[in-house]
């Protein structure tokens, strides 16, 4: 016969399973343009993002007070920093560190500081900005992502700022209604080839309760396109064209610039 403490217990949970079901969120995006063509006048572009937060079923109540955190992530490559200190009066390299398969382009944009949106713990478990995206490194035989001070994980980052391709925008996402929203994504004249992954997160109550991805590729095109196929696919050809050209060149150069 069942206890009818356990029959209360058994109806609150039901009751609360009810409630989160009918607060179930969905996010559903779209970038302006899913594909960047690099040619050789590129000064940079902006893609923006389109989304909107939807009930998860007809039903469903939305519950507002929105928050969102998009995290753009591009192909993943290997750094070195260097520390230089003066020893004798010259600057020499003291120490270096590796960093292993980091994003070359990481762009963190939000509709508010992310300190205001996830607690600390939060923030770190879901590597929600730039001082919580995990950075690991070569320390030694170790590999490791240290702490969110360590010197030079804090170089690297402000090193990846000035070249731009690394930034922390607090007012990168604009909600246009209470539930739609736009995300300016900023591409630099310099940006890397490659695949970029574009994750969303929607949070409510500083608690992540929907989330979705998209991508978008960027590519060479016209000539620069051509020149990289031909050195990847035939680099016979490709060195043997190259010293022809160089030799030409220099011939060239000493026909003008000979003194009679």
């Amino acid at each position: 016969m069942r206890q009818p403490g356990a029959t209360l217990a058994l109806t609150i949970a039901m009751i609360a399973g009810a409630t989160a079901s009918a607060r179930a969120e969905r996010l559903v995006v779209s970038l302006s343009n899913h594909r960047v063509a690099v040619t050789s006048n590129f000064v940079g572009t902006e893609i923006v993002l389109f989304g909107t937060v939807e009930p998860d079923s007809p039903r469903t109540a939305l519950r507002g007070g929105y928050d969102i955190v998009t995290t753009v992530s591009g192909p993943t490559v290997t750094l070195r920093t260097r520390r230089k200190e003066r020893v004798l009066g010259i600057w020499v390299n003291v120490d270096s560190r590796e960093f292993i398969r980091v994003p070359s382009y990481l762009g963190v944009l939000s509709n508010r500081p992310i300190q205001q949106i996830a607690d600390v713990t939060t923030a770190r478990n879901l590597q929600l900005g730039l001082n919580h995206i995990i950075l690991t490194q070569r320390i030694g035989t170790d590999f490791a992502d240290t702490v969110t001070d360590d010197p030079f994980r804090l170089n690297f980052i402000n090193l990846q700022k000035e070249a731009e391709q690394y930034r922390d925008v607090s007012n990168g996402v604009t909600f246009l209604t209470p539930t739609v929203f736009r995300v300016s994504i900023p591409l630099p004249a310099n940006v890397p080839t490659g695949t970029y992954t574009v994750d969303v997160k929607l949070f409510s109550g500083g608690q992540m309760i929907a989330r979705t991805n998209t991508a978008l590729e960027v590519i060479k095109s016209g000539f620069e396109q051509y020149v990289f196929e031909a050195s990847q696919n035939h680099g016979l050809i490709y060195g043997l064209v190259t010293a022809t050209m160089a030799l030409m060149i220099g011939w060239f150069a000493t026909v003008v610039f000979k003194r009679d």
